[in-house]
C-alpha cells in the first residue's frame, strides 16, 4: 500500500483544545491531564490535525494543504508524512483499518 492511502485515526485518550489558532493536545491517563505530556500545534498542524478522522488519507491531506498553502504536492507529502509520523511516534494517532481498505 503506498504512504499516500494511509489513513489514520487518533488516539482516545487525548484531550484537546484549539487557542488563537493553535491546538494543545493533553494525554489524559486514569482520568486526570498529564501535565508532562502536552503537544501544542501551529496552524498547520492544526489543519492536519483537523482532518485525522480515521477515514481522510494522507492523499487528501495533502490536496487541501496544497490548496491552502502555496506548495508543491512534493514537498507537501514530505512535509505531511514527517509531520505524521512524529505524531503516530509519540503515540498521539495511528494507523486506522481504513488503510487497509
Amino acid at each position: 500500500m503506498s504512504s499516500s492511502s494511509r489513513c489514520f485515526a487518533k488516539q482516545s485518550d487525548l484531550v484537546t483544545r484549539c487557542i488563537a489558532g493553535e491546538t494543545i493536545i493533553v494525554r489524559v491517563k486514569g482520568r486526570v491531564a498529564d501535565l508532562d505530556d502536552v503537544y501544542t500545534l501551529d496552524e498547520l498542524g492544526t489543519l492536519i490535525w483537523e482532518l485525522i478522522d480515521g477515514r481522510t488519507g494522507v492523499r487528501e491531506i495533502v490536496e487541501l494543504i496544497c490548496s491552502e498553502y502555496d506548495v508543491a504536492a512534493e514537498v507537501a507529502a514530505k512535509d505531511a508524512l514527517d509531520f505524521l509520523g512524529s505524531l503516530e511516534a509519540a503515540g498521539l494517532i495511528r494507523p486506522s483499518a481504513e488503510s487497509a481498505g
